[in-house]
Order: C-alpha cells, then sequence, then structure tokens
C-alpha cells in the first residue's frame, strides 16, 4: 500500500512540473551547442557635408542688374542681388533644354531636320530639311554656340512640337525646385510671359554641372562641326570667360535686347567649384561681372 502510494505522489509531481513549464516557468536547460562566433560589423565614418564658407572680403560691384553665387556642392548661396525678381534670361534658358533632352534618353538617336525648325532668329547653325545628326552631335551645338535651330529641331524630336516642349521644360524646372520660372520656347528668344530669376538660373546650372556630359560641352572652347554634305564650320564657344579665366568651366551666355547681357559662368578652384549667374548687365560689362564674382569667390585658401 506504502508502495500505490508512492507511486501515486510521483506522478502528481511530474504532472505539477510540466503545467509549470508550460505556464512560463523556466525549461529545461538546452544542451550546450557551439555559438557562432560574431564579429564586429565595421561602419565606414559618415563624410561630413561641407559648407562652404561665404568669403571674409566684401563682394565686388557688378552692373548687372540681377546676379548670384551659389557653392556647387553645398547649395549655399554666398552672395544675391535681386536674386528673385523675374526677367528674361535669354538663351541661358538652353540649359533646361539640354537637360530635357537628357532625360529623353536615347542620346545617340539620329534626328532628321524638317524645315520649320529654321523658324526663328539668329544664331543659327544653318540645318537644312533633310540632314540627319544624333541627340549628341545637337547637344553640343547647342551649349557651345547657342544656335537657335538647333534648339528648335531638338525640342520637336523629343516632345513633337515646340508647345509640348515647353511643358517639358516647364515640368522639368518645377522638378528641381524652380519657383519662379515660365518658359515658352527652347531657345530663349523673347516671349511675352516668359522669364526666370538669377537664383533659378543657379539651380539649373547646379543639375547641368552633375552631367558629365554637358559639363564637358560647357567647358569646349572650340570645335569643328561636321554638316552632312562635308562642309565643315569652326564652332567658338561664345563664352568668353573661358579664354580669359584659366579655371572657368562653364556654362551659357544669353542675349536679347529684353534680357540684356546674361552669362551664367562656373568655375572650380582650391576644392571649391561655384556658379555665378549675372543678368540684365551689357556688353561692356557682363564678362567683368562675372569674372570678378568668380574670382571673388574663388581666389582665396583651400577650405
Amino acid at each position: 500500500m506504502m508502495l500505490s502510494d508512492f507511486r501515486v505522489r510521483a506522478a502528481a509531481v511530474s504532472v505539477l512540473a510540466a503545467l509549470v513549464t508550460s505556464c512560463g516557468g523556466n525549461p529545461p536547460p538546452r544542451a550546450n551547442r557551439a555559438e557562432p562566433v560574431r564579429q564586429p560589423v565595421s561602419r565606414v565614418p559618415e563624410q561630413p557635408v561641407r559648407v562652404a564658407a561665404i568669403p571674409q572680403t566684401p563682394p565686388p560691384a557688378v552692373v548687372g542688374e540681377s546676379a548670384i553665387v551659389v557653392d556647387v556642392v553645398s547649395g549655399r548661396v554666398l552672395y544675391a542681388k535681386n536674386a528673385d525678381l523675374p526677367r528674361a534670361v535669354a538663351s541661358t534658358q538652353k540649359i533646361i533644354t539640354a537637360l530635357c533632352v537628357l532625360d529623353a534618353g536615347n542620346i545617340d538617336k539620329p534626328v532628321t531636320v524638317e524645315a520649320s525648325d529654321a523658324a526663328c532668329e539668329p544664331t543659327k547653325l544653318g540645318l537644312k530639311p533633310g540632314e540627319v545628326y544624333t541627340r549628341r552631335e545637337l547637344v553640343k551645338v547647342l551649349m557651345v554656340k547657342s544656335a537657335n535651330d538647333v534648339g528648335r529641331t531638338l525640342a520637336r524630336d523629343v516632345a513633337g512640337s515646340q508647345e509640348a516642349f515647353s511643358n517639358l521644360m516647364n515640368r522639368k524646372s518645377a522638378s528641381l525646385g524652380m519657383r519662379n520660372s515660365n518658359f515658352k520656347n527652347p531657345h530663349g528668344l523673347t516671349e511675352p510671359g516668359q522669364y526666370s530669376t538669377a537664383r533659378d538660373m543657379a539651380i539649373a546650372a547646379r543639375a547641368a554641372y552633375r552631367s558629365p556630359l554637358l559639363r564637358s560641352y560647357a567647358a569646349t572652347k572650340a570645335f569643328t562641326f561636321r554638316f552632312n554634305d562635308g562642309r565643315t564650320r569652326l564652332l567658338e564657344n561664345t563664352n568668353k570667360v573661358l579664354k580669359t579665366l584659366p579655371y572657368c568651366d562653364g556654362m551659357k551666355t544669353g542675349t536679347t535686347n529684353a534680357s540684356g547681357r546674361c552669362l551664367v559662368s562656373t568655375g572650380s578652384l582650391n576644392g571649391r567649384s561655384v556658379i555665378v549667374v549675372v543678368l540684365k548687365s551689357n556688353s561692356a560689362n557682363i564678362w567683368t561681372d562675372s569674372t570678378k564674382l568668380l574670382r571673388w569667390a574663388l581666389e582665396r585658401p583651400a577650405a
């Protein structure tokens, strides 16, 4: 009888132990297993974003009615004069034209010239209907020589019409954060309701500066263009600062009666790169305006 009672009590203890474990008690110890050796994760230290310092010397006086100097890397504005005043910017808006062509892709696509492409004022390259060139060839001419017939040819090829391409330009500028711009053609000839600002054109230039292709074209001092019939023409860059300031490396000129003389220029020196926009200057001062601002921003010790 005593043996039977012992067995009953042992069974009860086993059941109680099982209940305790199932209700969150400590489970029985697991068999020892070799734990994998975990290597420490090596992390590459994050590089701080360099914020450009504003030069300690006062900025030079410029004749241009609107101007801005922007650090390429950080986007910091180093100098501004009427930078948000809407005005005509002439052919400097071809920077947006070029960006829209690049966005369309297939840069080596052949483009057949049509008669309507020449329906604009000089400056022209002299394209003839039926001639065929690649988008790449035409974008280079656009950035170096600023040919208006080339702008119209690219616009029609990319969007189907000048109006549709203008819509592309406005969508592109809005996506870049250009808040005070409205474009109505791909070349910059004066039209009512077409305008931009120095600040907005600096934003466009900063986007173009990130494109190795556009940077190389904007920095081209001259090149020989070959027409389909074998004729050649030496095309010299309209940006004269490229030839007078060694560290200037682009970008785009513009001139109409409404806009005055305009220049978007870029330069790199001592580990810094800046964009200078000067609008509504004049023939006697546009090159010196831009040169003075580039020198003010860049000719100082490296950061």
